[in-house]
């Protein structure tokens, strides 16, 4: 099958439905339960009867995908999940290749895959079937995490103020089913819309300790809560790569903001709106050459704790103290 084919195959996995055959890859395992959970859903609307039979990747022997899918004593119809096909045996890449081939129109098999080439022959037969592809791929940028959030909220029926979202993403944004948790939690456990004051009164200790808050305390010139942040998430587990690379982040968009001339939009720069105004307040008094020193300051942090020093944490806290020195210069 056309390469284009097998692209116009994929789908997204809040749109997914029943199909004899589907393919979930991709290592982010909150959302490719959530793909398997719309597609049981769905099954189950059309049919209340439906039965989930789960088949292992790992111990998978020759027979068992024709036994799953095959005819129940009731004619009851199922919806047969191969979890971990990442860890595939022989046998299982043999008998989904031969499936692929002729899927059951009566029967939905769901693969999940959690990534890598194991199993590509089997993976390639199912994507050359143009059977739905839905890659559950982790959400590494930002933007995605605060869209993430956006949406939970608004599947849920809650309006959440982007200070809400923001502060969530801040605290719990590295995990992914901790951030889906904190959302159920918080309109499990609340009316009205989400307040940023409601999101700390739940997660505030973990806000206070992200490398964002590190950042606006040191952009702010408040070195003594700036560190004592800092030392917080370092003693609470936090890498020092990403508490610099938050540090950058926020230099990089007082940077932006500082060089813009008229017509430049927000989305030209790469941020939001609410981003380009709040870094117009905390640029007031900023000189070009203290921010200056202070992405100097980060760069040479983050070579240092990416192998290039020999103390990380102190690398990191020298760079916090630089910007805050600059910062209580305005």
């Amino acid at each position: 099958m056309p390469a284009a084919t097998a692209r116009r195959s994929s789908v997204d996995w809040r749109t997914v439905a029943p199909a004899p055959l589907i393919l979930i890859r991709g290592t982010e395992g909150l959302l490719a339960d959530r793909a398997v959970a719309r597609v049981l859903e769905l099954a189950r609307e059309q049919n209340p009867e439906t039965d989930r039979i789960d088949v292992e990747g790992a111990t998978y022997e020759a027979g068992m995908l024709a036994v799953a899918t095959s005819p129940t004593l009731f004619d009851d119809p199922s919806v047969v999940v191969v979890r971990g096909a990442e860890a595939c045996t022989d046998a299982l890449v043999t008998d989904l290749v031969a499936y692929a081939a002729a899927p059951d129109a009566e029967a939905t098999v769901v693969v999940v895959h959690g990534g890598g080439q194991r199993g590509k022959k089997m993976l390639d037969a199912i994507t050359a079937s143009g059977a739905p592809v839905v890659t559950c791929d982790p959400l590494k940028k930002d933007p995605e995490r605060v869209s993430f959030v956006e949406q939970e909220f608004r599947a849920a029926r809650r309006k959440a103020e982007p200070a809400a979202v923001r502060a969530l993403v801040d605290a719990l944004g590295n995990d992914l089913r901790e951030l889906a948790a904190a959302c159920t939690q918080l309109v499990t456990d609340s009316t009205g819309t989400i307040t940023a004051e409601l999101v700390d009164r739940y997660h505030g200790g973990r806000v206070e300790a992200t490398g964002f808050r590190v950042a606006d305390a040191a952009v702010a010139g408040a070195a003594g809560d700036a560190v004592t942040m800092l030392r917080h998430a370092l003693a609470t587990g936090a890498d020092p790569v990403p508490l610099v690379a938050a540090l950058a982040m926020k230099l990089r968009a007082l940077a932006k903001v500082s060089a813009m001339r008229g017509g430049v939009t927000a989305r030209e720069l790469g941020l939001a709106p609410w981003q380009v105004d709040r870094a117009r307040k905390e640029l007031r008094g900023w000189t070009p050459d203290g921010l200056a020193e202070a992405i100097g300051a980060v760069a040479r942090a983050d070579a240092e704790v990416k192998g290039g020093g020999r103390d990380p944490v102190y690398a990191v806290e020298r760079a916090v103290l630089v910007i805050a020195r600059n910062a209580r210069a305005r």
